[in-house]
């Protein structure tokens, strides 16, 4: 009991130094910041995915840190003190009298009340940082810009990365950190891909991230898609396309939702090729029974047979690039290209199409090059329409900027978009009528499956007059009765 009273006395003596006091200091912080964390770890987390970096990273370290600076600095002063011959030959006792021992309470009480003030304020502002769009795509600027520049103009561009990327809870935390810690040594001995491989791989189930907003059962009704697209003559006649998609749902098992991820559906299958494009076998189970549809002389690897969810054919919902043609479409539609300018889509997408030597060069080029056709070839709609030709300009130069990114090797078609088949094999990776079971039955092709064809190219189609999402174009005039003919009345 002497013996531990003695070695108490000198610690509490030799720990009044810098060192072990910064200690004391973290090792209160860590502990503060634990206690506050605490409640919200216990239910889950399921606010802020990435309270587990402070929880299960940040403070453990700084906890750690704390505690070996306090022997490290009674180490350093018993070590000065010694060679200074400043150690006394008996330690102070451990009692109220003690200004050592009063000085020490005194610095720990102060600082546990600042602690708990100042740690609890840079906490949260900390986790909303980590939580926040401008962190996931910023703090890595080449690495991440075309996925960061695309969420920006995306649907879910007030969605966070973590929601989707991460998601609730600490096992898929632990996950991505795993991940993600690899992924910080290639961006640190620049390693990384580039492009960034299509799909991600090891990605959370959609089931419990998409489907916290998207209820795919839900989907149960019929949907009109108009799709307008211009021409290259010189008009840029506009004409529509106009589907009624089955989107389906619920547990009827019909439309594209309710075939594919219905009650009671389960779809597994084998993709040959890391992009998952080349399918061929597909197992479908539906109502207790399954079926085994399978390309001829397909091979199967069953390590890396894989349940299909939402991101099989909406691989692409945020992170979306168009193809200069569909780029120019939607930017003619929303009337940022003008589409009263002659050529506008020809030429719009001859340029995109041209091979720069980096963003910057674009950003100058491309503008001028699509003032330039104007004012050689149209020299009067220039003169007349110059604000017009220049804002489409700067578009054309924004959709370039949009899907670019040579930094990376990203270009026109670099991520292929599975929803549908116009754009890419998409749809047709299964529906391809080659996949077939032991009895000859076969994945359909039938557009009707999936949507109806109502209208196919038509210019003003009358479907969409009557819905009044198109004004009728105007009749033409009745030529007037000539003199005679008012007389012979």
């Amino acid at each position: 009991m002497t013996n531990m009273r003695d070695w108490l006395k000198s610690v509490v003596y030799l720990s009044n130094n810098y060192i072990s006091l910064i200690g004391v200091i973290l090792v209160t912080a860590a502990t503060v910041l634990w206690m506050g964390f605490l409640p919200i770890t216990m239910r889950g987390g399921t606010m802020h995915p990435y309270f587990g970096i402070a929880v299960f990273l940040l403070l453990p370290g700084v906890f750690i840190l704390g505690l070996l600076l306090i022997p490290i600095g009674i180490w350093w002063n018993r070590r000065t003190r010694r060679a200074k011959g400043l150690m006394p030959a008996e330690f102070p006792q451990l009692d109220a009298k003690n200004p050592e021992l009063r000085r020490l309470v005194a610095f720990i009480g102060v600082t546990s009340v600042l602690n708990v003030i100042l740690a609890s304020q840079f906490a949260y502002s900390a986790v909303n940082y980590m939580d926040s769009v401008s962190f996931c795509g910023q703090t890595c600027h080449t690495v991440m810009q075309p996925e960061f520049t695309a969420h920006q103009r995306s649907p879910h561009s007030r969605v966070e990365c973590v929601s989707c990327h991460i998601g609730p809870g600490a096992s898929w935390f632990v996950k991505s950190k795993l991940s993600g810690a690899g992924q910080l040594f290639a961006v640190m001995f620049n390693t990384y891909p580039r492009p960034i491989p299509q799909p991600v791989r090891n990605l959370r189930p959609a089931r419990e991230t998409c489907e916290t907003c998207h209820w795919p059962q839900k989907f149960d009704e019929d949907r009109l898609r108009d799709i307008p697209t211009f021409g290259d003559d010189e008009q840029n006649t506009e004409t529509h396309t106009v589907l009624m998609l089955h989107l389906g749902g619920g547990a009827n098992r019909v439309g594209i939702h309710g075939r594919h991820l219905g009650q009671g559906v389960v779809v597994r299958y084998y993709a040959s090729d890391d992009k998952r494009e080349t399918i061929p076998w597909v197992e479908y189970t539906a109502g207790g029974k399954t079926s085994i549809y399978a390309a001829k002389d397909a091979k199967l690897d069953p390590a890396k047979i894989r349940v299909m969810d939402c991101i099989d054919c909406h691989n692409r919902p945020t992170h979306i690039y168009d193809l200069p043609e569909r780029a120019m479409d939607k930017a003619m539609v929303a009337g940022d290209v003008s589409p009263a300018l002659p050529f506008a889509k020809k030429q719009g997408v001859t340029i995109l199409k041209q091979t720069f030597a980096g963003r910057d060069e674009a950003t100058v080029q491309i503008p001028k090059a699509f003032e330039d056709y104007y004012k050689t070839n149209f020299p009067t709609v220039y003169a007349q329409h110059a604000d017009d030709v220049k804002r489409s300009a700067n578009t054309v130069r924004d959709i370039y900027l949009g899907n670019v990114f040579p930094a990376m090797n990203v270009t026109w078609g670099t991520y292929n978009n599975n929803l549908g088949h116009t754009d890419s094999i998409g749809c047709f990776r299964c529906h391809d009528e080659s996949h077939n079971t032991a009895d000859g039955k076969s994945i359909t092709q039938d557009c009707s499956a999936c949507h109806n064809l109502l209208v196919n190219g038509e210019k003003s189609p009358k479907i969409l007059v009557d819905l009044g999402l198109e004004q009728a174009p105007p009749e033409p005039k009745k030529p007037e009765p000539k003199k005679d003919e008012k007389k012979k009345k």
